[in-house]
């Protein structure tokens, strides 16, 4: 069986599972699987135990090991599983040593690993050699978040912002792309926050730039969510460069300035749209997507309506939106609840919103020539991340297309050749 990785939540997580994996087998680890959680919402959370004991029906004799950050969060309630063997904490569990336990079946004081992560205060620069062979590859530049936002558990499991130094991360990346890899995403839980920690308090626009110029090599990077009112003038600069795919994705979460102010974000609607300016003026292509929460305690209809008009003011393509969770410790919490049944129509209406948008923005591509990343599904991404069905045969190549039609997956279009 070896090891098995079971993912949920970001991409930060996605890029974990992969030094997970390679660490346990580091350590001798096999008929295991490792369950990485989240804990963005409840949903999230109920998820990973559903996975624990699905998990421990369809594998009787594996060794199964939580952790992610539900597991650092809620520790002892994972643990209290029968179906658990052992929980590891978000720190431990990129170290192959935390797994030893387990290779050799040395007793345990505690199934229950998990250290206080709020102590933390660097992370490494872990090498992979690409994703299970994906095309596109993410590359964890940061951790940890030292924002308190009222709607937020994400700093208790994943501690302070610490920062990966950039000769390590150009380092990952020209390995990658020596393997063949085409894409890199740079990842972190507030990768705007990147910098400060290191020497010479880089920011994250620095060190784009350093990547686009020590790798050239590299036909595609892209920036995975921020928060826009952390921006930094190199980052603006870098925008403009053709190898930095024309989309963000910002961690936006209201359209409304009271309620972002009750989540206590550092911006206003304003600020967002003054943002969402400022870059397509240096890149009048620059495509958004952005993450909303629907139905936050106290938000009233016309609140809402402020969230949903953003949409089409800023002109969002892509919407993560989904309904407010209350997670138990955050000041949000205590808040005054607007009601599951209100939040989770609100948040279907700024989806149906996000459908509008999408649609449009597939609509202006058919005719044009695009370039396209093709991934093992057969499923490739322009440079917009729109998707297009493409077909298993070109897995793996960037290839020239032209978009032929639209539809509520994507696009579709003819291969016209290899790009690369």
């Amino acid at each position: 069986m070896g090891v098995q990785t079971l993912t949920f939540g970001c991409r930060l997580n996605a890029y974990e599972g992969e030094v997970m994996k390679a660490e346990a087998e580091k350590a001798g680890l096999d008929n295991a699987i490792i369950i990485n959680t989240c804990a963005v919402t409840a949903e999230a959370v109920k998820q990973a135990r559903q996975a624990v004991r699905k998990a421990r029906r369809d594998n009787p004799s594996a060794r199964i090991i939580v952790t992610g950050c539900a597991a650092q969060t809620e520790a002892r309630s994972f643990g209290d599983m029968d179906e658990v063997d052992l929980v590891i904490g978000n720190h431990d569990k990129l170290r192959a040593e935390s797994y030893k336990p387990m290779v050799f079946g040395a007793p345990l004081n505690d199934k229950v690993q998990v250290n206080d992560i709020g102590n933390v205060r660097e992370t490494a620069g872990h090498l992979i050699e690409g994703m299970d062979g994906y095309t596109r590859a993410f590359v964890q530049v940061q951790n940890g978040c030292d924002h308190r936002c009222t709607f937020c558990i994400i700093p208790f499991g994943r501690g302070p912002s610490r920062s990966v130094p950039m000769g390590l991360v150009v380092d990952q990346i020209k390995r990658l792309v020596a393997n063949g890899c085409l894409e890199v995403v740079l990842t972190g839980v507030d990768i705007t926050s990147y910098g400060p920690d290191l020497p010479g308090a880089p920011s994250l626009g620095k060190l784009v730039q350093s990547i686009l110029r020590h790798v050239p090599d590299l036909p595609r990077l892209r920036i995975s969510s921020i928060d826009s009112i952390e921006a930094d003038p190199a980052l603006y600069e870098a925008v403009s460069n053709p190898r930095l795919m024309p989309h963000l994705h910002l961690s936006l979460q209201s359209g409304d300035d009271l309620i972002l102010k009750r989540m206590k974000r550092r911006h206003l609607r304003d600020d967002a749209l003054a943002i969402v300016d400022k870059l397509r003026s240096r890149r009048p292509d620059m495509v958004f997507g952005a993450d909303i929460i629907a139905g936050f305690p106290t938000e009233t209809e016309a609140m809402f309506e402020n969230s949903l008009r953003f949409i089409t003011e800023a002109d969002i393509t892509y919407i993560h939106a989904f309904p407010y969770s209350p997670r138990p410790g955050t000041p949000a919490a205590r808040m005054p609840q607007v009601g599951k049944a209100v939040a989770k129509e609100r948040a279907a209406r700024l989806r149906v919103a996000g459908d509008v948008q999408f649609a449009a923005l597939c609509q202006t591509r058919i005719g044009r020539v695009e370039s396209v990343l093709v991934e093992r599904s057969g499923i490739g991404r322009t440079e917009h991340f729109l998707p297009v069905a493409v077909g298993k045969d070109q897995a793996g190549k960037l290839v020239s297309m032209r978009m032929t039609g639209a539809g509520a997956d994507g696009l579709t279009g003819d291969v016209m050749r290899a790009a690369a």
